[in-house]
């Protein structure tokens, strides 16, 4: 039994060279792939969510700045996706954006490994 989700079937080797985002996330390093936080963990990866809290709201906020107002996030984009608590953010210059309405809402900074 384990206390954490682990992402199955994971072939790559995430670390410094391996050519995903990594954020600092707690007390280690995450790496943003494909919409995922993976977490290398022995001999599997875990999927980690960026936590709600005081640093990373989940609500209305004020509106988030970095790009034009007419960009759109989604898929393809070109902005990693970041899951936070029960949502999907994306990462634009260290700021998680989250779509809403006519603009991003700002769900907070996280710090670039």
């Amino acid at each position: 039994m384990t206390d954490h989700e682990i992402h199955a079937g994971h072939e790559h080797v995430h670390g410094p060279d391996c050519g995903h985002t990594a954020i600092k996330h707690d007390d280690h390093v995450d790496y943003l792939h494909d919409g995922h936080l993976h977490h290398p963990h022995g001999d599997h990866v875990d999927e980690h969510v960026i936590e709600a809290g005081a640093d990373h709201p989940t609500g209305h906020t004020e509106p988030a700045g970095g790009h034009e107002g007419s960009h759109q996030h989604g898929p393809d984009c070109g902005h990693d996706a970041v899951p936070h608590d029960d949502h999907v953010d994306y990462l634009v210059d260290g700021r998680l954006h989250h779509p809403h309405g006519d603009h991003c809402d700002d769900h907070g900074a996280v710090a670039l490994a």
